[in-house]
């Protein structure tokens, strides 16, 4: 069994994080930042959903269309970015992506319909190259520390997609209009802007723009013929119907049984809360275990029974959210984990990446539609058949996603830090 020796360091010195000590907190501080407005932008919509909906008088079917078209971006941009970075350089674009996801943001505010259409596509195709290109960046300046360099920024990620849930309604009632509370965000991505300009100017002109592939990888058309990498992409679209659908109609769910919206923005922000300290935990539990299968069945489990509860018990609604909470955050930093896992080079985690993103992001779109067309038909209520329906789906792939098999290649890919 052939496994991956130590990557050589004419490659780690291609990566803009190895060096002084200032270039290593840039290089963080850039990624940490970015991650910051990757979900931001698309969970403050969720608490002022019935605003929009009333401003522009959608229906719940349009609405959930609306929700949906993030997704369809991640969609159709994933398959694309890693061969905009193999040109430009990573870290150009990621710069542009953050420039392009403060416009898009601003305009989704501005007066009139179709610039909350465009806007809102516009914010889902930014997002994409980040979503792509993180999980690549992580792979190529951190190697030895995935699980845990994954945890932390999506740490960040999920924390300010929390402040977001819980300060949107607030905001909207202190501004008087939703536009406010949903646009104020462009400002976190303006920083990241500035600080991933700073680290475009620190690397070298003449380094190479991605590192390069010394060790063995499988070629790109040979991820679609890769039954691992179906497995990846199941997984990774299944945990993001959970927490899309989870943002966008938990919020509609309990206003149809009376709460208010700052209440139900509040108790969206408690559970992405608690969902951050989960996904931080299982970061410990997956550096300790080669095989990933029992901690992606583990993290699947309470979706399952926060669906269940939803439909039985809906009067315990905080606790179903937070156990959806805890179930999404485990499982997006397992499944962006994988990407680097079972992957032997940055430039491959880029493609799996790419790949597990634009396919999944496909499926949380179709199921952001589907539930709207049942909040449609039944009412909002009934949206937990279609949560329960992806809990129990995302449970019977965890296993296979879980497998201890680098994609195209060996079995049991070993720890983070390589031997």
């Amino acid at each position: 069994m052939t496994r991956p020796g130590p990557v050589p360091a004419a490659v780690e010195a291609a990566g803009p994080a190895v060096g002084a000590a200032p270039g290593r907190v840039v290089s963080l501080a850039a990624v940490l930042l970015v991650a910051a407005g990757l979900r931001s932008a698309i969970t403050a919509v969720g608490p002022v959903l019935d605003q929009i909906g009333a401003d522009y008088r959608l229906d719940e079917l349009a609405l959930g269309l609306l929700g949906a078209l993030p997704l369809v971006g991640f969609a159709v941009v994933s398959p694309l970015v890693h061969r905009v970075s193999g040109r430009a350089g990573a870290e150009r674009t990621v710069l542009w992506a953050a420039v392009a996801l403060v416009l898009a943001t601003v305009l989704r505010s501005a007066p009139g319909v179709w610039w909350l259409w465009i806007g809102t596509a516009g914010i889902g195709a930014a997002v994409a190259v980040g979503n792509v290109l993180l999980p690549a960046i992580v792979k190529r300046d951190r190697a030895h520390r995935i699980s845990l360099a994954t945890g932390g920024y999506t740490a960040v990620m999920t924390g300010c997609a929390a402040v977001a849930s819980g300060l949107s309604a607030p905001l909207a009632a202190a501004t008087g209009s939703w536009r406010w509370a949903v646009g104020c965000w462009a400002v976190v991505t303006a920083l990241a802007a500035l600080v991933w300009w700073a680290q475009t100017r620190r690397r070298p002109a003449d380094a190479p723009p991605t590192v390069p592939d010394v060790l063995p990888t499988t070629p790109p058309a040979a991820l679609w013929r890769h039954a691992g990498a179906w497995h990846v992409t199941a997984f990774m679209g299944l945990q993001s119907c959970c927490y899309f659908l989870l943002v966008t109609w938990l919020p509609s769910i309990e206003a149809a049984r009376g709460l208010p919206a700052q209440t139900t923005g509040q108790y969206l922000l408690v559970a992405q809360v608690l969902s951050i300290l989960a996904g931080l935990a299982v970061t410990v539990v997956m550096g300790r275990r080669r095989d990933q299968r029992w901690v992606a069945v583990g993290c699947t489990l309470p979706a399952v029974v926060a669906a269940v509860g939803l439909l039985v018990l809906p009067s315990a609604v905080l606790v179903w959210a937070v156990a959806l909470g805890v179930s999404t955050g485990t499982s997006l930093v397992v499944a962006l984990a994988l990407m680097g896992l079972r992957s032997r080079t940055s430039t491959q985690t880029a493609r799996l990446s790419g790949l597990a993103q634009s396919g999944g992001y496909a499926l949380a779109a179709l199921s952001v539609v589907v539930a709207g067309a049942v909040g449609h038909l039944a009412g909002p209520t009934a949206v937990p058949f279609v949560i329960l329906a992806v809990a129990l789906a995302q449970l019977g792939v965890a296993p296979l996603a879980g497998r201890p098999r680098y994609i195209g290649g060996d079995a049991e890919p070993g720890r983070d830090r390589q031997p």
